[in-house]
């Protein structure tokens, strides 16, 4: 029986959701290496909705993060809320700018963010469940927030230093890591990988998800 991956989106869209690329890589990634991705989102309002082509916020404007989420999926899409860790053999939470709006607070909150209640659930039945979790980009700031306290994990967003420092005052440690390359916790069965905080090209970004793929679906 193939492998169950998750992959928790947060919208479509890098300002304010998915970063698309990521997300599809990933999904690419995962159908490569001859498994089944189980995709999900939160039912739930996007912080905000920004028009992609200003980078401008919308006034008034309201999306939902699960319906948008499913133009990614192609409608193959769960409500989070129904997804536990024994449905999945491992996690992916691609990035985005909605990784850090919508799944937490980060880009408003900074360190003091809050986690949505269900990402965090998800999270912590995959950790009980000793079942491998992987981000990307900037998600592995919700892995920090959610289980630094706990088991101070190994993780990656690139070099920049001022994230990075971040991630260490939520509990993480960070790595520096290039673009085409992940950063494996074994002992905590995390896997992360830069991809956009450094990629140049979407060629760059598919390394990293690529290999970081791998590694998971060898943790799971």
């Amino acid at each position: 029986m193939a492998k169950r991956i998750g992959v928790l989106l947060s919208g479509c869209g890098v300002k304010d959701g998915s970063e698309i690329h990521e997300a599809v890589l990933t999904l690419l990634a995962i159908d490569n290496a001859g498994a089944k991705a189980v995709c999900m989102a939160p039912n739930g309002d996007q912080m905000h909705v920004v028009n992609h082509l200003t980078g401008q916020p919308v006034a008034g404007a309201r999306r939902n993060m699960l319906e948008e989420a499913a133009r990614i999926a192609r409608g193959d899409i769960r409500d989070l809320a129904a997804v536990r860790a024994a449905d999945l053999d491992a996690l992916v939470i691609p990035g985005g700018f909605g990784a850090a709006k919508n799944l937490c607070t980060y880009a408003v909150d900074g360190v003091n963010c809050k986690v949505h209640p269900e990402v965090a659930r998800l999270v912590h039945e995959m950790r009980a469940a000793k079942k491998p979790i992987g981000a990307i980009c900037i998600a592995p700031v919700l892995l920090a927030k959610i289980l630094g306290a706990e088991v101070k994990p190994s993780l990656t967003i690139g070099n920049d230093p001022g994230t990075a420092a971040d991630l260490a005052k939520l509990g993480g440690e960070h790595v520096n890591c290039p673009v085409k390359d992940c950063v494996i916790d074994k002992a905590n069965k995390i896997v992360t990988t830069p991809a956009y905080m450094l990629a140049r090209s979407i060629g760059e970004a598919a390394a990293g998800i690529e290999k970081a793929i791998r590694a998971l679906m060898d943790l799971a």
